[in-house]
């Protein structure tokens, strides 16, 4: 559940920056959910994310709070409370800080990365429970991001630029390195989501890598499903597990900057 719920926040693909799809005032709400042969759809956490208009250091900003947590009735088994916050340059759309404060049990972990755009490089600190803080300045490339901002560049994808089943990579900030995300266009798909009904989206297979370039072998593949209309957000995330699998899935939106035109009535 903590993977799907970080996942939920970094998928992205290589697109210009400057049209990411930013809108102050919009919020999506999803749940996660456990699902078996024999066992029904057992939601146990919820995943929110809205954006909004900030300051930075005196500076005008959009700011994007990813949070998730386990719901109420489950937090005897796992007590989960992730929090995510991207600031954005309002005019070049770069990511210019980004914090994470996550609390998992008795586990603990702050970090915050402040990027360099001129330099083309990342300044990451991180610590967690009972541990020394560490930091580290990293080289990135434009398309090096964090967890949040991937998810927003996934957004801006024009899928008739994208030749179906062709694998591609991308980056991702993460801690002390840099992630490699592989991503494959399925196809158009009708998916059926608990509670919502059926949208129209657009399915993707991706796989979560080592931070050695083109090397797979510590992730499994999962898929994503995002609307098929001009807002483009995440509709459904699923991860097979050993017995099952864990899905994420729209539950609530509000502040969309386009109409909703991927619902099937």
């Amino acid at each position: 559940m903590k993977l799907l719920i970080t996942i939920l926040l970094t998928l992205t693909t290589i697109f210009p920056l400057s049209a990411q799809l930013y809108n102050a005032g919009e919020q999506l709400d999803y749940r996660v959910a456990y699902r078996a042969k024999l066992i029904p759809n057992t939601e146990m956490a919820s995943v929110t994310v809205q954006t909004s208009r900030d300051t930075l250091q005196g500076k005008e900003v959009l700011h994007v709070m990813g949070l998730g947590k386990t719901l109420p009735r489950f937090r005897w088994f796992y007590d989960l409370e992730d929090r995510y916050d991207t600031y954005i340059d309002t005019l070049t759309k770069r990511t210019l800080r980004f914090e994470s404060d996550i609390r998992e049990d008795k586990y603990t972990f702050r970090s915050h990365y402040t990027y360099d755009w001129d330099s083309l490089k990342v300044h990451t600190w991180s610590q967690s429970r009972q541990r020394e803080p560490k930091s580290r300045t990293m080289d990135i490339t434009p398309r090096s991001m964090d967890a949040v901002s991937l998810y927003f560049n996934l957004r801006t994808l024009d899928v008739q630029k994208l030749e179906q089943g062709k694998v591609q990579t991308l980056e991702m900030v993460l801690e002390d390195t840099i992630r490699v995300l592989e991503f494959r266009l399925i196809g158009r798909e009708v998916c059926r989501v608990p509670k919502r009904g059926k949208f129209n989206t657009i399915k993707f297979a991706c796989t979560l890598g080592s931070s050695e370039e083109f090397s797979f072998t510590d992730g499994s593949e999962f898929f994503i499903w995002i609307s098929d209309d001009r807002n483009k957000f995440p509709v459904m995330l699923e991860s097979p597990i050993r017995v099952g699998s864990i899905r994420a899935y729209i539950s609530d939106f509000k502040g969309l900057k386009y109409p909703l035109e991927c619902k099937i009535e």
